[in-house]
């Protein structure tokens, strides 16, 4: 009898296929009026920008959110890198992401889902390595200020506790069940500058 299917990933991949679109058809827009002559202004600068990060964005959930697929699926690390890259273009954050060339989907999703856990305890910026060894992966957050909700990194820890989740926490309940999905063990450290991930 095979697995009942995973609905909340569906539901993003769903919601991410249909946007991508849309967006997509702005930001050619966008550029069509540049190339008839649309004089740049702030305003212009505003949309491009926005198109943008909504692009980037909608890339990185479509991961983060979305079906895995099966274990064949595979993303490569330019791929990977280019949506980091576009998701942190003029923000607080860097991301330094070391992997193989190519990877399983299912990895670089878990992975996605451990760096909103520690963007969210980030809130001013900072730095995030994200590197995977030859069996584990290990992320890496370090800022000048942390804010760390201990209730959601309790969850992380100990899985079998049952925390009331907000719109904006609930990759880490998607963190906790994608680690059991695939099988691995996750161990948290927290410190008052970093935070480390590995699995």
């Amino acid at each position: 009898m095979s697995d009942k299917p995973d609905l909340t990933a569906l539901l993003g991949s769903r919601i991410c296929h249909d946007l991508i679109s849309p967006i997509g058809a702005i930001g050619n827009g966008v550029e069509l009026l540049m190339m008839d002559g649309m004089a740049a202004s702030p305003e212009l600068a505003l949309i491009v920008d926005s198109v943008a990060n909504a692009n980037a964005r909608i890339r990185f959930f479509r991961i983060a959110f979305g079906g895995a697929g099966a274990n064949e699926q595979r993303i490569g690390r330019a791929e990977v890198v280019s949506i980091l890259g576009d998701l942190t273009r003029g923000g607080r954050m860097t991301m330094d992401w070391s992997s193989p060339a190519d990877l399983s989907r299912r990895e670089v999703k878990l992975a996605f889902l451990a760096i909103l856990c520690l963007e969210s305890a980030m809130p001013h910026g900072g730095t995030l390595g994200i590197e995977r060894g030859e069996s584990r992966w290990t992320l890496r957050g370090t800022a000048a200020r942390l804010r760390v909700d201990p209730s959601m990194w309790e969850l992380l820890s100990n899985p079998a506790i049952n925390v009331e989740l907000g719109p904006n926490q609930v990759h880490f309940a998607l963190l906790r069940d994608e680690i059991a999905r695939q099988h691995r063990r996750l161990t948290v450290e927290l410190g008052e500058a970093a935070l480390r991930l590995s699995y």
